[in-house]
């Protein structure tokens, strides 16, 4: 017998994935939308900078060799499996929260990156993709130079 906690807002996933489907059409352009699947999915944080777009994925006790990142088209793909140390038999636990096995998060990008050119770091338990931006949606500066009206003109 496994003694689980019960969490009552883990009920509430597939309601939360259906609103933040909803609200994906109306949210920044440069916020990546997320695809879930099952309840043991990586923790994901997602923001952009002004050269790129940085996605953080909690996976603590993964090893790198041990993640697959794919790209195809702007559908990013994060697969890693959690391997579990100790071979233990199950009605030896009296709690067992600790998650082992295989998982997947799947994120929509937003267009204009650069995702042949994806850096990957992994420290201290989080996996991190740096995805550089195109340079035709990189935020530019103009400067612009206001010349005097004519003199000529408003004396008319």
């Amino acid at each position: 017998m496994v003694i689980r906690r019960w969490e009552p807002f883990r009920e509430f996933t597939g309601v939360r994935e259906a609103i933040g489907h909803f609200g994906n059409g109306l949210t920044h352009p440069y916020e990546p939308r997320a695809v879930y699947r099952g309840s043991d999915i990586p923790r994901v944080d997602a923001y952009h900078t002004q050269d790129s777009l940085v996605v953080k994925v909690a996976i603590p006790g993964v090893r790198p060799e041990d993640v697959d990142v794919t790209v195809t088209g702007n559908i990013l793909t994060i697969k890693g499996e959690v391997k579990g140390e100790d071979e233990v038999d199950e009605r030896s636990y009296l709690i067992r929260e600790q998650r082992y096995g295989t998982f997947s998060r799947t994120l929509t990008l937003p267009k204009g990156l650069k995702t042949d050119e994806i850096e990957a770091t992994y420290g201290e338990g989080v996996f991190t993709l740096t995805i550089p931006k195109a340079d035709e949606i990189r935020p530019k500066e103009v400067k612009v130079t206001v010349k005097p009206a004519d003199e000529g003109k408003q004396a008319a």
